[in-house]
């Protein structure tokens, strides 16, 4: 959340020791978007909004029951070539190719759906060229 260009380093604190204190089961698979608490990050990473400090996610793959490779989304368009684009429930929406993470399922806080096969597919041939340089 930001208030006049400053971002809120002490809420978004407060809200992380609650998220880490959590220890509940989430159970998740690749492809699935969720709600999930980015907070307050440094620069041009990407921020949450809102309460929880929450934006939608995708889950590229699960690592362990506790751990998944993500991508942040967004409802903003962009003409970049790491702004993948896709229609969700007749809306488009982008997935930040570059802003790319890890990310603890304490941060999970609930399931949107899922992006269907060909277009995950689509997603994560991006991903594999911005990977690799290209």
């Amino acid at each position: 959340m930001k208030t006049e260009n400053k971002k809120e380093f002490e809420v978004w604190n407060k809200k992380k020791q609650e998220l880490h204190k959590t220890n509940k089961d989430i159970y998740f698979r690749k492809g699935e978007i969720w709600w999930c608490s980015l907070g307050v990050n440094i620069g041009y990473e990407q921020d949450g909004k809102n309460e929880n400090f929450e934006r939608p996610i995708l889950v590229l793959r699960k690592i362990n029951r506790h751990l998944a490779l993500v991508i942040p989304l967004s409802s903003k368009l962009k003409n970049h070539p790491y702004y993948y684009q896709y229609s969700h429930e007749g809306k488009l929406f982008s997935a930040i190719i570059f802003q790319l993470r890890v990310m603890s399922t304490k941060r999970f806080l609930r399931r949107l759906g899922f992006v269907g096969k060909d277009e995950f597919n689509k997603i994560l041939g991006v991903v594999v060229k911005f990977l690799q340089g290209k």
